[in-house]
């Protein structure tokens, strides 16, 4: 088979690697947003490479994940091999081996990522990081964008779409939604999304709201006793009805691993959906199958019937009632909500006899 070179670069550094004329379609269709800017130096040997993918992982440089987004995307397509985890990564030793100009492109993209992820959180769009990060990364100039406030609030637009146009109407782009989008799905379904807890210290009904919009966005698939790990064979991530909550108990962002002491989902079934709480992160239940509460009148779970994690409104289901799960800690709302159905005064009483 005759071989090709693919290459892959960001702004911070440049990848050769060989590979069949057969994966050439699939690895330019995926990557196509991300490989605009070329700028190749050096080809990397195998060891050398294993480095730059062990990077992807690394919680001691968290922000370069997005600066190597291409390679996460043809890691999550199978299109490369995983890393040795074997291999030890030196950040230190990675930078030094970098000329000056390339220290000072990385340092720069750094810190605009961080300033990016900073501006953020400070708006309350913590969730929205990685994709501010990509697009920034993919599309413009280190350093382009001095303050990122107006560039951050555009992402309050939860309509991705819109957002992409009106990100290249107003900086005079011509980012193809369709392409980033696809992008975008496969960076995020190759990581947990480390911006969306609220509280990475305790299980709260919040974050496991944000669990399951995360595992929405990134188009998780449904896979049986699947938890939210990439599944080997499939190279996504997937997990089953119950796997989907309990993939939330089980994750540890400190470790971003998943633990596995943790086997039995416990639930409490309250009550019928006319007396649930307008809180995110409470569970439904229609019987057989649950659902998690994300607001608006929306329900995200794991389905079978289609194959995927999915999101559809409350109403088109056959949810009978919510529940609340053990190890999940939940606000007042919902905990006066519990005493009141459990325990109903007299007064309550009377008036549901008189309705």
């Amino acid at each position: 088979m005759n071989e090709i070179i693919v290459r892959v670069a960001v702004k911070c550094g440049s990848f050769l690697w060989k590979k069949g004329d057969e994966m050439a379609e699939a690895i330019a269709a995926a990557a196509k947003a991300l490989l605009k800017k070329l700028a190749v130096d050096t080809a990397l040997d195998k060891e050398k490479r294993n480095k730059i993918l062990l990077i992807v992982g690394s919680t001691a440089v968290g922000l370069l994940f997005l600066l190597f987004a291409p390679i996460a995307v043809l890691l999550s397509m199978g299109q490369i091999e995983s890393p040795d985890i074997s291999v030890n990564f030196d950040e230190n030793d990675f930078m030094s081996g970098m000329s000056p100009e390339r220290q000072e492109t990385m340092n720069s993209m750094t810190a605009d990522g961080q300033a990016i992820a900073n501006t953020m959180y400070a708006i309350g769009l913590r969730e929205q990081i990685i994709k501010a990060q990509l697009i920034y990364f993919s599309y413009f100039e280190s350093g382009q964008i001095v303050d990122f406030s107006g560039y951050a609030e555009m992402f309050s637009n939860q309509n991705d779409e819109v957002l992409i146009s009106d990100i290249n109407n107003f900086y005079g782009l011509e980012i193809s939604y369709e392409d980033f989008m696809r992008s975008y799905v496969m960076v995020m379904n190759a990581t947990i999304n480390e911006y969306m807890f609220a509280d990475s210290g305790t299980k709260n009904c919040a974050d496991m709201a944000a669990w399951a919009r995360n595992a929405y966005v990134s188009g998780w698939g449904f896979q049986e006793n699947c938890y939210g790990e990439m599944d080997g064979n499939l190279r996504y991530r997937c997990a089953d009805n119950v796997g989907l909550i309990m993939g939330y108990l089980r994750y540890m962002p400190s470790e971003k691993s998943f633990d596995t002491d943790i086997d039995t989902l416990i639930y409490n079934e309250v009550g019928g959906l006319d007396t649930i709480p307008d809180i995110a992160g409470i569970g439904l239940f229609d019987g057989s199958q649950f659902g998690i509460y994300v607001g608006n009148g929306e329900v995200i779970f794991a389905s079978a019937e289609s194959g995927n994690v999915v999101k559809s409104p409350v109403s088109e289901g056959n949810w009978i009632s919510w529940c609340t799960f053990e190890g999940i800690d939940y606000p007042h709302e919902v905990v006066d909500k519990i005493n009141e159905i459990q325990n109903p005064t007299e007064e309550n009483t009377e008036e549901e006899n008189e309705e």
